[in-house]
């Protein structure tokens, strides 16, 4: 029967400190990940439900004759109780307004049906900008 001495001054032999392993640098590596996804995690999330509290904004001055652009979920679109359409919705609205106002300066009101499509109102939002009307205000329902 063989058995195998430990050689020399009572340490341990090659082949037994090669075969530990360092943690300490893993440890770290670890912790560091653990950071950052701890700060990455949050940043990640989207659909974040919030219950907004309704807006009660003390109703502002009127100009003298609000003009207000309609729009129904068929598709139509009027100024006032006139149909127009996006490719003259610019000159009406200055024939609306008249000379004697600065009609791109003026506040302008759209009334949307709640079943309109976005790409319509946009539609209409990207008309009101190309005539240089800059000055909107969405109107909703009171409760």
């Amino acid at each position: 029967m063989a058995a195998k001495l430990s050689s020399g001054g009572g340490g341990r032999n090659q082949e037994e400190s090669m075969a530990e392993i360092n943690v300490t640098p893993f440890v770290d590596v670890m912790l560091v990940l653990l950071i950052i996804f701890m700060v990455a995690a949050p940043l990640a999330s989207v659909t974040v439900k919030v219950q907004l509290p309704p807006a009660v904004a003390p109703p502002g001055t009127n100009p003298p004759k609000p003009v207000y652009i309609s729009l129904q979920p068929n598709g139509g679109l009027f100024i006032q109780d006139f149909r127009t359409d996006l490719a003259t919705i610019g000159d009406d609205l200055r024939k609306q307004l008249g000379s004697t106002r600065n009609a791109t300066k003026e506040r302008i009101f759209i009334r949307a049906d709640k079943d309109v499509l976005y790409g319509d109102f946009m539609g209409v939002m990207n008309a009101l900008q190309d005539n240089q009307f800059y000055s909107v205000a969405l109107v909703g329902e009171d409760k």
